[in-house]
């Protein structure tokens, strides 16, 4: 399926998606520094980058009607910083907030469906009224804003268009580990639907699971015996994972949740090879202790200015920390070993500090998938022997 991407940043979104089976027939990143990721490892030939067609320009500036064909997917990671917890909070009035671009690309390429994903801190009680204001737009995306009308006269004007809304849309939050990161990574999810296609979205369900992580580790030992070690003789560092355990009866049917040791397994102490570098200053502050190697990652952080927080660092055994490298960092945010960072350090791990972790990407790419395909199987009926029928070329919904 065609899809067009916004705001690729260092590629985890596209990245996932690829692996969905999306084909990128257009990518728009602004960012100098992450456009030449991409290149480079387009360059490289790695796997699915090779093919991607990367425009580095504002979105802005960009004419879809150039895109042609129609689009199955629109997508993209709209810029976290106006809405985040660590930033200036300043919201639809912060000259990077983008999701008026986002809108505008749905209404100009009417896709199947669209997906973009944005820091937890948009569902904060601060931005209801703009979250609002983005859901209603997204459902009627070709209503646009009239000069010197604001967020809620227009809103009150959507409302009042539901009617004959375009897109059924759908927020989600969701953690990143619930779907295969090694990293407790909370996002905002809003994605959509053609009105015209006869779909519903019902919200995807989780994968993964801290229960059965708890159950591998305590119950069945399987985690340790896979990590080669023995059990930590102290049990469940915190009182509700010993209670959780306690409780348990039988083995959750989910995968396990994965963890900082799960993710970084193989590469050993920094090297000195490229992206596997020995970076020091780590230290633990108030707020910022470090991610304990048996748990997912706490959520990677780009920083103020490009400079990672404390939060970018491993709790080691012995209960020292040191910062994770570009690769360790790259693998936690589900990169492959092949996908090479060319920046600094600072720049490189701002990249990844921002990036969709892939394995979320891939989940909510097969979701949205999976959901358009029930249009198929409503076109092209089962056979009686169970067998699905042979859908022609041409089909299409």
């Amino acid at each position: 399926m065609r899809s067009v991407e916004l705001f690729s940043g260092c590629g985890g979104l596209a990245l996932g998606t690829a692996r969905a089976g999306f084909a990128h027939v257009r990518m728009v990143e602004w960012n100098a520094d992450a456009c030449a990721t991409l290149a480079h490892n387009g360059a490289r030939g790695v796997e699915h980058a090779r093919d991607w067609p990367l425009i580095r320009g504002d979105v802005r500036a960009i004419d879809w009607s150039e895109v042609g064909e129609p689009v199955d997917l629109v997508a993209g990671g709209p810029p976290c910083q106006p809405f985040s917890i660590g930033g200036k909070h300043q919201g639809n009035e912060d000259s990077r907030d983008m999701w008026p671009e986002a809108i505008r690309a749905v209404g100009a390429l009417r896709p199947r469906a669209f997906l973009f994903e944005n820091v937890r801190g948009l569902a904060r009680p601060a931005f209801a009224d703009y979250l609002a204001w983005i859901r209603a737009h997204l459902a009627v995306p070709r209503l646009e804003r009239r000069k010197g009308e604001d967020h809620a006269a227009h809103l009150a004007r959507l409302s009042q268009s539901m009617g004959q809304a375009e897109y059924e849309v759908i927020v989600l939050k969701v953690n990143a580990a619930d779907f295969g990161a090694a990293q407790k990574r909370h996002r905002v999810v809003l994605a959509g639907v053609r009105r015209d296609l006869g779909l519903a979205l019902a919200p995807p369900p989780p994968t993964h699971s801290r229960e059965r992580l708890l159950w591998d580790q305590w119950v069945s030992g399987d985690y340790w015996a896979r990590h080669g070690m023995a059990a930590p003789a102290d049990g469940p560092a915190s009182a509700a994972d010993r209670n959780a355990v306690a409780r348990m009866r039988e083995r959750p049917a989910e995968a396990a949740w994965r963890t900082v040791r799960d993710a970084i397994a193989g590469l050993g102490e920094p090297t000195g090879s490229a992206n596997h570098v020995f970076q020091d200053g780590a230290r633990i502050y108030p707020g910022h202790t470090g991610s304990p190697l048996d748990e997912p990652a706490k959520a990677l952080k780009a920083g103020d200015h490009g400079v990672p927080g404390g939060e970018n660092m491993m709790v080691r055994a012995d209960g020292s920390v040191r910062y994770f490298t570009v690769r360790e960092t790259a693998r936690l945010q589900g990169l492959p070993d092949d996908w090479s960072f060319p920046s600094s350090w600072t720049e490189s791990m701002r990249q990844l500090g921002n990036a969709v972790p892939v394995e979320l990407a891939r989940a909510l790419g097969e979701w949205m998938s999976r959901s358009l395909a029930g249009r198929l199987e409503a076109v092209m009926p089962v056979l009686d022997t169970g067998i699905p029928r042979r859908w022609p070329d041409q089909v299409r919904p």
